[in-house]
């Protein structure tokens, strides 16, 4: 059950799937691509006002258009959270996750302007058991990419996932 299909990469359905996952189905390699998500003006509004970030660069047309940019651009956690919520949408990790560990190396590479269309490719970088029998530790490569297939961000998540129940 490593959700491959010949190319390597699963492509994500849009609809959350809480199907039964255990660690064990997750295997170095797997890949999941979502179907993407088109970023707009009320989504970079909403998040400064959710967050209360309101620096300019992302709130502000006119000073947005005075920066090396040439206009509004999405607040990089904004990315960042879309990505997150793009890889849970596709149902690869079902319900295995027990809990969130850490984010490692994040990497904003390019900015993501209003009207862009973003999309993320996660690849299960490495699956270690730990030494709990109920748990163990994935790491997920996630690559975030634009409508150019530009990578506008990269960054390593590593979740808690639980185990198979030993019979």
């Amino acid at each position: 059950m490593n959700g491959r299909d010949g190319s390597g990469e699963r492509a994500g359905s849009g609809v959350f799937d809480r199907r039964r996952r255990h660690f064990e189905d997750f295997a170095v390699g797997d890949t999941v691509l979502s179907p993407g998500r088109t970023v707009d003006i009320g989504d970079i509004s909403a998040f400064a006002g959710l967050t209360g970030d309101h620096y300019p660069l992302h709130v502000n047309e006119e000073y947005g258009r005075s920066t090396r940019f040439g206009g509004r651009i999405a607040h990089a956690p904004l990315t960042f959270a879309l990505a997150v919520g793009e890889i849970a949408l596709t149902g690869f990790l079902g319900d295995a996750v027990i809990a969130f560990l850490e984010c490692q190396g994040l990497r904003a590479l390019a900015p993501v302007r209003p009207g862009d269309t973003v999309r993320v490719r996660a690849e299960v970088a490495a699956a270690e058991p730990g030494g709990r029998p109920t748990h163990g530790t994935v790491r997920l490569d996630y690559t975030v990419l634009n409508q150019k297939d530009e990578e506008v961000m990269t960054f390593r998540m590593v979740l808690l996932a639980r185990r198979r129940p030993e019979r």
